[in-house]
């Protein structure tokens, strides 16, 4: 119960900041709970000014009726103000929450985004928001009006009769000890629930965006069968949640009955007893049943908060998340690299107990080629990815123009580099403001110059609207070839320093290219330039090839030298011409 007593002080902690709407609010519905808690009075005056049979006082009969009409009118419009005050509040929070959750997505290091899939994060903070802005809404909009109809009521029945009201009191607290009873054992099953619906999320994403891989390999079959097993976690988690949370209405009903019923025959003995009017005893039994009604509202209450922040907690654990390291006060920015680039005894993994790069040591002059091959998995990515900074070593140090890359600023680190990867990314936008994407500032005339280099100007040209052609997400439309001229683009706009191509042109037919490569053979002329290859024909003329296996250079030089020593890399190189 700690994490959920937690979770609420966070949640009240945001609540806070709209104090003035709160504040309202609990104005707006005492002034309901008043109008309306005035109307059981307002009736028994009207009972007892009909005395019998030809005996009926109209007129104090039509001055009741005035006064109910107003009592229902002022709660009427009491209770649509403070619906507006609620959902404004309501969702206010949810909005800042889902503001700190997406900048805290902004800023994570991917070591927090690796750890948790794209189908979870959108669930959290979409999904779960949701359902905590459903909960929380239900329990400005419920829970502040029946706290307060429950003091109001108790309070006039006080003022009716003492002896009754304590018939009332002594029963209520059964009541109480049944919703904090079920409620403090359902936390853990609504948080079950959320877990395996943000898995089942998760899940459906992955399998929507690998869809042909999922056709391609005919996992069909394995695919349903998956989601139905996560469908039955979820069902059997959402019913054990359910379940148990709605017996938390029947339960207080019940004791709301016996409420009821022991106003009744107190309230009927006192009656007859001549101690209290027949009005007076229409204006208790309404009471009583004003009085037990909220707390039949507030179980449902209990059950859409406990949802709520568990929801919350969930959005929280993102929010919470270890921000990326911040750059230093003083980190140098990085205005126009030369090209310099050491690596001193590198160390690296992305999990501790699974070492991947040891012992990694590189010294790079401006414009040298630096070629890096090897097998799937020996770190050649990775590399690049800490070359990046996208992670920071777990050891040695990365440094650039003499200076280590944790002392530069991320933003002109980055600038410097120009990145063209295997795996395309493009936004949903025009052409010319995919290409344009490092410089929104480029003219019309540079964009083109860039397609004309990357030689996608031509099949651009036969797209139906040109550069102004609006791609879909991550290009839909387009063949993985195009997007990837497109990305090559994006790169011969910026001319950055210097360059990471990881398999650049893995996608590109044979005769474009060795186009492309003519390209980036101008395009590396004076730029330090990192090229990660499958296809070993394409390094040929690096000035110094990485042979990289299980994490550390086993070999190093240039093509020739390297296929004369008959190691490894001539293994790798040869293996392409096998039969």
């Amino acid at each position: 119960m700690k994490g959920q007593s937690e979770t609420i002080r966070k949640v009240l902690s945001r609540v806070r900041r709209y104090g003035a709407l709160l504040v309202l609010s609990l104005v707006l519905a005492a002034a309901t709970v008043a109008a309306t808690l005035w109307l059981p009075i307002l009736t028994g005056d009207a009972v007892d000014c009909i005395v019998g049979a030809g005996e009926v006082d109209f007129a104090g009969l039509a001055a009741v009726f005035v006064r109910m009409a107003v009592a229902i009118a002022v709660a009427a419009a009491c209770q649509w103000a403070m619906n507006l005050c609620n959902n404004a509040m309501t969702f206010r929070v949810v909005r800042d929450l889902r503001r700190e959750a997406f900048d805290k997505l902004r800023r994570m290091p991917l070591r927090g985004i690796d750890k948790r899939g794209a189908g979870e994060v959108v669930s959290r903070v979409i999904a779960d928001a949701d359902q905590f802005a459903d909960g929380l809404l239900m329990g400005f909009t419920q829970l502040f009006t029946g706290v307060l109809t429950i003091l109001g009521t108790l309070a006039f029945m006080v003022m009716l009769n003492p002896v009754i009201a304590l018939v009332v009191v002594v029963i209520t607290p059964v009541s109480l000890v049944v919703a904090a009873f079920i409620a403090k054992r359902t936390y853990s099953m609504f948080r079950a629930q959320t877990r395996v619906r943000g898995a089942q999320t998760d899940y459906v994403n992955e399998r929507i965006e690998g869809q042909k891989v999922v056709q391609a390999f005919g996992c069909e079959d394995a695919t349903l069968a998956r989601f139905t097993e996560l469908n039955d976690e979820l069902r059997e988690c959402s019913v054990r949640a359910t379940f148990f949370s709605s017996l938390t209405n029947p339960a207080t009903r019940f004791v709301n009955s016996l409420v009821y019923m022991g106003v009744g025959v107190a309230g009927g003995l006192a009656a007859v007893g001549g101690v209290i009017s027949v009005g007076n005893l229409t204006s208790f039994l309404t009471y009583a049943n004003q009085y037990t009604k909220p707390f039949n509202e507030i179980s449902g209450v209990i059950t859409e908060l406990q949802n709520a922040v568990a929801c919350a907690a969930r959005v929280f654990e993102i929010i919470e998340e270890e921000p990326e390291t911040p750059d230093a006060s003083d980190a140098r920015v990085l205005e126009r690299a030369e090209g310099y680039v050491d690596i001193e005894d590198l160390r690296f993994s992305y999990v501790p107990e699974r070492p991947l790069i040891e012992h990694f040591n590189l010294h790079v002059e401006p414009g040298m080629r630096v070629a890096l091959v090897g097998p799937t998995g020996c770190g050649k990515t990775t590399v690049i990815n800490l070359l990046m900074r996208f992670y920071d070593p777990d050891g040695g140090s990365i440094s650039v123009d003499g200076t280590d890359v944790r002392g530069i600023t991320r933003r002109s680190l980055r600038r410097s580099y120009g990145m063209v990867l295997q795996d395309t990314w493009l936004r949903r936008g025009t052409v010319r403001e995919n290409i344009a994407y490092g410089r929104p500032d480029a003219t019309d005339e540079e964009v083109m110059a860039a397609a004309r280099a990357a030689h996608a100007h031509g099949f651009i040209q036969r797209l139906p609207q040109g550069y102004d052609t609006v791609l879909a997400e991550d290009g839909g439309g387009l063949s993985q070839g195009q997007k990837q001229l497109l990305c090559i683009a994006r790169v011969m706009l910026c001319l950055p320093p210097m360059l990471i191509l990881d398999e650049a042109t893995s996608s590109i037919d044979t005769r474009t290219e060795m186009h492309i490569q003519n390209a980036f053979a101008k395009m590396m002329r004076g730029r330090t330039s990192f090229i990660v290859a499958h296809r070993l024909s394409t390094i040929r003329e690096a000035d110094v090839i990485l042979v990289m296996r299980d994490g550390r250079i086993v070999e190093q030089g240039r093509h020739d030298e390297l296929l004369e020593q008959g190691g490894f890399y001539a293994e790798l190189y040869n293996s392409q011409f096998a039969p």
